[in-house]
Formats: C-alpha cells, structure tokens, sequence
C-alpha cells in the first residue's frame, strides 16, 4: 500500500527547509518528493507506514504538522466541521455566559464536557438553563466579537471550487451556525436551538440534542447524499463529542484537540491552521481561494 507523507511548517515559527523535507524523505524511503507551498509544504509518497515521532525528531523538533494519508482518493467530496474552536476561535456559549457575570463558572462545564468527562447533553442543558432570562442582544453582542480561525475562510472556498460539498455541523447554537455558514460559504449548517420568549433566553434548548451522534449521522447522510463513501469524506473537529466522525471519516483531523481527542486521532493540527487540511489533500498554496487582502 502507498501512502502520502504531508509536512506542514508554521511560517512564524520557522521554515520547512529542503534539508528538512530530505531529512523525512530519507527517513521514510520516500519517493517524488512535491513541494506544495515553497518552505511551508510539501508532500512525498512511501510504500511504510511512517513513524511519526521518528519524523518530528529527524525535524528536529520543529513547528511542524504530519499527515499521513492513503495515496488514493485524496481530494475529499464532502467537508463536515465542527464550529467551536475549530471555524471560529471561541466557544460561544462561553462568550454568550459572560453577559450573564458567569463565563468561568459555565466555561468549566464546558471544558469537561470537551474532553469527554461529562455526558453532552446533559452538560448543554445544565449550561442553557443557567442562562434563563439572559436578553438577546447577547447573542448579538456575542456574535459582534465572534472572529473565525485562520485558513478558514480558504478551506471552504476552495473545496466548494473544486465541487465538494460543505456542512459546518455543531453543538452549538443556530443563531451562530446560520451567521457562520452564511459567511463562509458553507452549503449547509446543522446545530441547536435556543429557546426564547421574544426578549431573553428561557433557559431552553430544543430537543434533540445534536451530539457526537448526530455528528456521525450527519457525515452519513451528506456521504449518502453526495453519493460517495466515508472514504471520500473529511472531518475537522476538537472535541469529544467529534471523535465519531473523526474516526469515521475518510480522513479526520483534529484541531488544537482536547486531551482525549489528541491520544485517538493521529492527523492533528497542533501548530499550522486549517489551510493545512487542503494540503493534506494535496491542493498547493496556487490552488487556495478565498484569502483576504
């Protein structure tokens, strides 16, 4: 079996040199080395299945992200994404609770529930319900500082050039999910409601839950939708309630992961951004749409 080898270098922490990228060639018995973004990517194709930690410390360590994946069927036709800490930089129901005077208190529940050591469901319902009475306007404020993760805005645009389809799907909330797609691009968004009276937050979320479930029945669905396999499909996410359809997906990558994410799904970004999702299915920087001025 062949399998691609994709290096990613954060530019601010260092370049990937052509001694570094012969390093990991050499290490792997490594075959057509291609470079996909000059000092920044480049990929190789090998007949073993690389060690990674020999690969990081033949790099010396560096600010580096390893991908391994199959060599066939690499440019995947259906993206799904998580939104909190994966599209966007914040958890929002944390940024909604400090208008309540209770983001630390209800951000701890979150971090619990992220990596797994509480049930989803119910921590999302124990968190909503502390927010009764909350107004509106502070999902309009929460929203106002919302600021997406870098590469982004590049990841679905330019897999929505080359026709894959995209979902951002979310435990979080479709007052964010709605605003996040619409300006992304996404072609669909799935998440939860909250509940309100007109004015405030009841301290409701509608029933059923979207959890790490419903993650998975989603990469289904767009799978069977668009017609392909699991194989053709790609799954970012950091979270617990991620792990199914990061596992099940074609390829799953975690991003900035929780700690039991981390020791389940090797294909992590721990130092580039979500650029390097479209690297890893070989698109070169040339390919990149999308970017801001």
């Amino acid at each position: 079996m062949s399998y691609i080898v994709i290096l990613c270098a954060n530019p601010q922490a260092g370049p990937l040199t052509p001694a570094d990228a012969a390093h990991a060639v050499d290490l792997c018995a490594g075959m057509h080395p291609n470079w996909l973004a000059e000092r920044q990517a480049m990929e190789f194709i090998t007949q073993i299945l690389p060690d990674r930690a020999a690969v990081q410390a033949a790099l010396d360590h560096k600010a580096v992200d390893i991908f391994v994946t199959k060599f066939r069927g690499r440019r995947k036709a259906v993206l799904v994404a998580d939104m909190d800490s994966t599209i966007v930089t914040t958890e929002t129901l944390d940024e909604i609770a400090a208008y309540a005077g209770i983001k630390d208190q209800i951000a701890e529940i979150t971090r619990r529930s992220m990596n797994g050591e509480l049930d989803f469901p119910s921590a999302l319902r124990e968190r909503v319900a502390m927010l009764k009475n909350l107004p509106l306007t502070a999902l309009e404020q929460t929203w106002a500082t919302t600021k997406f993760c870098p590469g982004a805005r590049e990841l679905v645009t330019t897999m929505k050039s080359f026709g894959a389809t995209t979902a951002l799907v979310s435990g979080g909330f479709t007052y964010f999910t709605a605003r996040v797609a619409a300006e992304l691009g996404f072609d669909e968004h799935r998440s939860n409601t909250l509940l309100d009276d007109g004015t405030s937050l009841t301290g409701e979320v509608a029933e059923p839950i979207l959890d790490k479930d419903a993650k998975l029945t989603a990469l289904n669905e767009l799978a069977a939708a668009r017609g392909v396999k699991l194989q053709a499909t790609l799954a970012v996410g950091d979270g617990a309630n991620d792990l199914p359809m990061l596992t099940a997906a074609g390829l799953g990558i975690a991003y900035y992961a929780k700690p039991i994410v981390a020791a389940q799904v090797q294909n992590r970004i721990e130092h580039t951004d979500l650029t390097s999702l479209l690297f890893a299915q070989g698109y070169p920087a040339s390919a990149f749409k999308g970017a801001e001025s």
